[in-house]
């Protein structure tokens, strides 16, 4: 049996808790999809900061190109991962209390000037727009992921096309 030689990471999937990954594993699975190594970590801005700083300041020189972050709530993690790296992080808003995700969206998108972060929707739709958003920063400099990309939006286009033609299925007269 052949061992596979295992890829350094190019991005870091990380959240505030367990309790967020059912939301984070769309944006694993993003990741998978287009054949992108990736590692995965729980940290919280809040009950883990030295943590957080630590995962923030080795994140480049381990090898990582983006972080996502994915966490609800006051959600300041993708805040606080943003000011210890220059990597680029893409936050997932995380829905984890009655507000609906809005608490994680405003805290996520309202970061003070000169420490930025992306924001996507939130929870799953992001999570997997996350991923995808990372692939185009490092197909940038990959012309093999950058294919697989474009054929990403072709099956987009092709899944469109195939639902236009069963709806209109249903409505054609005889």
């Amino acid at each position: 049996m052949t061992q596979t030689k295992k890829r350094t990471p190019l991005v870091g999937v990380i959240m505030g808790s367990d309790t967020d990954l059912p939301v984070m594993t769309e944006a694993i699975k993003a990741l998978q999809s287009f054949e992108i190594p990736f590692e995965v970590e729980v940290t919280s801005a809040h009950r883990s900061p030295g943590r957080t700083q630590d995962y923030a300041r080795s994140a480049a020189e381990r090898g990582l190109k983006v972080i996502i972050v994915g966490a609800g709530g006051a959600s300041h993690l993708a805040g606080i991962v943003a000011a210890e790296t220059c990597l680029p992080v893409i936050a997932v808003p995380v829905v984890t209390t009655p507000l609906g995700g809005l608490d994680a969206l405003y805290s996520t998108v309202q970061m003070p000037s000169g420490v930025p972060v992306g924001v996507m929707a939130v929870d799953k739709p992001g999570a997997r727009n996350a991923a995808i958003y990372a692939a185009q920063i490092l197909a940038t400099g990959d012309s093999a992921l950058l294919q697989r990309l474009h054929q990403h939006k072709q099956d987009l286009a092709r899944s469109v096309a195939e639902k236009s033609a069963r709806v209109k299925q249903q409505f054609e007269q005889g």
